[in-house]
C-alpha cells in the first residue's frame, strides 16, 4: 500500500468512525461475501492495465516501422499514404495516453477525470 492509498484508507476508516483495524476487517469481510464482484473489479482493472501495456508495445513496434519508412524515404521511395499513417499513429498514441491518465486518476480517486 502506497502513502496515498494508506491516507485514503485511514480517512475512510475515520469517516466511518472506525479504527483502521476494524475498518479493514469489515472491508475484507464485505469483499469476501461477494467474491464474484470483487474478482470482477480486480480483473477489470488488470485487463485495462494489460491492454495499455499491449498498446504501448504495439506503439513501440510502430516506431520501428517508421524508422524503416524513414530509411525508404531517404532512399527515394514514394510514400503516398505516409501522412495518413502518421495521423493514425498520433491518434492512437493520444488515446493510449488519455486512457493511461484516466486509469491513474481513477486509481488515485480523482473523480473529476
Amino acid at each position: 500500500m502506497n502513502d496515498a492509498e494508506y491516507e485514503r484508507f485511514t480517512e475512510a476508516a475515520a469517516h466511518c468512525e472506525m479504527s483502521n483495524a476494524a475498518f479493514l476487517a469489515y472491508s475484507v469481510d464485505k469483499a469476501a461475501r461477494d467474491l464474484t464482484r470483487t474478482a470482477a473489479e480486480i480483473a477489470t482493472e488488470r485487463e485495462v492495465i494489460d491492454e495499455l501495456f499491449a498498446a504501448r508495445r504495439h506503439l513501440g513496434r510502430i516506431h520501428g516501422l517508421f524508422n524503416q519508412v524513414a530509411k525508404a524515404i531517404n532512399s527515394g521511395a514514394d510514400t503516398p499514404q505516409l501522412n495518413a499513417a502518421v495521423r493514425a499513429v498520433r491518434s492512437a498514441a493520444r488515446r493510449t495516453e488519455d486512457a493511461a491518465d484516466a486509469l491513474l486518476a481513477y486509481r488515485n480517486g480523482d473523480t473529476a477525470a
